[in-house]
């Protein structure tokens, strides 16, 4: 699509070939910098490069920022959570707001992003650091004296996650010392939290303005396996208070433009809980099932948000209203080999026979063993549904974890 000269030129942080393809058909200039590796691939396809190696950040993020300042690069979008504190440090000098670089520190480590909600009077649940196994240990026992548990009682779980990794990613439900010990040492610091009864959501906010420009909510149906949007007619009765909850994080954040993904409880008392919030879009491709459910390009909604000279008009025409304009349901199942040693790929036929089923991106093996799952684990590859009813989606993608995908 020819570009306006006229709008903001923005630098895609990562490499993504789903947002790298909705900014050629966009209006907007834009620029990938990616690592090194990807560079042959952007030449062959003429895709507009700039190669940057993200190691730890320091006074080289001055560096490519004033190379993309000096290439006329108005905003910097980080597309995965390693590039969220790049994303802060090159804006704040592209935008001359000093603040912003803060800010990407408190999206990245999830011990000062709870504080921050906190100090807002956001409710969280109880967390602390933790720097070693006695810590754990030391944190289970006191979150089960304070719920009155006595000798011989199951313990209620702990969490334990990494400070600055994305999703499931180094997250461990701990109910005993022995779990305890499973935790390899180079997993620490890690963040503590106590366990939350009830279920949990995600939820996408496109932010211009400090404005609340479109919100979807996503339903999760077992965390780490499946999410389907827009969510049941259950959760959704929730939109008022979700609403009011993510304009406390704009003020809590000082969030004046770009895109949010928190993650809240609703415990069986009613009561909401803040869990996390990224700064980058979410993983499980919530953006492409949004797309379609709604039809609108996600990440070109994204690029809306960050460009400083994108117009209110403009996101009126954009974005359709929410729940009522999506033309059903979209979902998708990520696929964890439930066996140990396999050999072939095979679809199960209650799967591709299903009227909801679309498609997988699910690989052939590589190889015969499975290895073991470390925490929650990384799947396989992701199957994507698409229906008329929330209800049979749900029950569509629990059904999924009792196949086997890889025999």
């Amino acid at each position: 699509m020819k570009k306006d000269e006229n709008k903001g030129y923005v630098a895609l942080l990562g490499w993504k070939l789903n947002a790298i393809d909705a900014l050629e058909s966009f209006d907007r200039r834009y620029i990938v910098v990616a690592p090194q590796w990807a560079e042959d691939y952007a030449k062959e396809h003429n895709i507009p490069f700039m190669s940057w190696d993200y190691e730890r950040l320091d006074e080289r993020s001055f560096e490519i920022a004033h190379r993309l300042q000096d290439e006329g690069v108005d905003v910097a979008i980080p597309l995965f959570e390693e590039t969220v504190e790049w994303a802060g440090a090159i804006n704040a000098v592209l935008l001359g707001n000093p603040r912003l670089m803060g800010q990407s520190m408190l999206f990245r480590d999830k011990s000062l992003m709870k504080r921050r909600a906190q100090l807002a009077n956001i409710r969280v649940g109880i967390f602390e650091e933790g720097n070693d196994k006695g810590d754990v240990i030391h944190f289970l026992k006191r979150v089960n004296q304070a719920l009155l548990k006595l000798d011989g009682d199951p313990n209620d779980p702990i969490h334990l996650k990494a400070f600055d990794k994305s999703g499931c990613c180094g997250h461990r439900v701990i109910r005993t010392p022995d779990d305890v010990n499973n935790i390899p040492d180079d997993e620490f610091p890690v963040l503590m939290e106590s366990h939350l009864d009830g279920f949990e959501f995600a939820v996408e906010a496109f932010i211009k303005d400090r404005k609340i420009q479109f919100l979807n909510i996503s339903e999760y149906v077992t965390l780490g396996y499946s999410v389907f949007i827009p969510a049941t007619p259950e959760l959704e009765k929730w939109r008022p208070i979700v609403t009011k909850e993510i304009e406390k994080l704009i003020e809590a954040f000082d969030i004046d433009f770009g895109f949010i993904h928190p993650e809240y409880f609703v415990t069986s008392d009613g009561n909401m809980y803040f869990g996390e919030v990224a700064y980058r879009p979410p993983g499980f491709n919530a953006l492409e099932l949004m797309e379609r459910a709604y039809g609108f390009n996600a990440y070109q909604g994204i690029v809306l948000m960050f460009d400083p000279k994108t117009t209110e008009e403009e996101i009126k025409k954009f974005f359709p209203r929410e729940v009522v304009d999506a033309k059903g349901h979209a979902g998708c199942f990520g696929v964890y080999p439930r066996r140990r040693v396999v050999s072939e790929l095979r679809i199960p036929e209650e799967t591709e026979n299903d009227p909801y089923f679309e498609f997988h991106e699910l690989q052939a093996p590589m190889e015969n063993k499975v290895t073991k799952r470390s925490a929650f684990g990384t799947h396989w590859g992701l199957i994507y549904f698409f229906g008329e009813d929330p209800h049979r989606m749900k029950d569509l993608l629990k059904a999924q974890e009792e196949l086997d995908f890889y025999v």
